[in-house]
């Protein structure tokens, strides 16, 4: 099996990801994107303001997560804290509350990641954390990229 080109502790998201974000949120503001990513708010751990990021959630039996797929990326250590978050898609909001899974917990979802999310294969793959929609790869990232459930409030 292929071997990813990165240690996933050692990525960190490439210089042109904010500014993408940016353009991304626009567009779904503006209701171009009415399906797929939402918008991620939680609220800074240092500043104690919100802080907007682009996701896209899976569902799995009913119940949706997300894959931090930087280890180091803001949101992710933000949410760690927060424990709650609000999930934002064209006008409508919802408030969440946020639970991050374990190792064992995350892998059969990691496994589940190439199908369900297809456009995360090629951001993780272009980021060197995976070689392609392999499960077992996926599935190797389990402990080192956050897995969090969304649970209603």
């Amino acid at each position: 099996m292929p071997r990813p080109t990165h240690d996933p502790d050692d990525v960190s998201p490439p210089w042109w990801l904010k500014p993408m974000n940016k353009v991304l949120m626009a567009a779904m503001r503006v209701g171009l994107m009415r399906e797929g990513p939402m918008v991620l708010s939680v609220v800074g751990r240092n500043s104690g303001t919100p802080r907007p990021t682009p996701v896209t959630p899976f569902t799995v039996d009913g119940k949706r997560y997300v894959v931090g797929g930087f280890p180091k990326a803001d949101w992710v250590k933000n949410l760690r804290v927060a424990g709650e978050a609000t999930l934002t898609q064209g006008r409508k909001d919802e408030r969440v509350r946020v639970v991050e899974l374990s190792a064992d917990e995350a892998r059969p979802l990691l496994r589940q990641f190439p199908v369900l999310v297809p456009t995360g294969v090629s951001f993780m793959t272009r980021s060197g954390l995976v070689t392609g929609p392999n499960p077992d790869e996926f599935e190797a990232l389990a402990g080192r990229c956050a897995v969090f459930r969304f649970d209603p409030m």
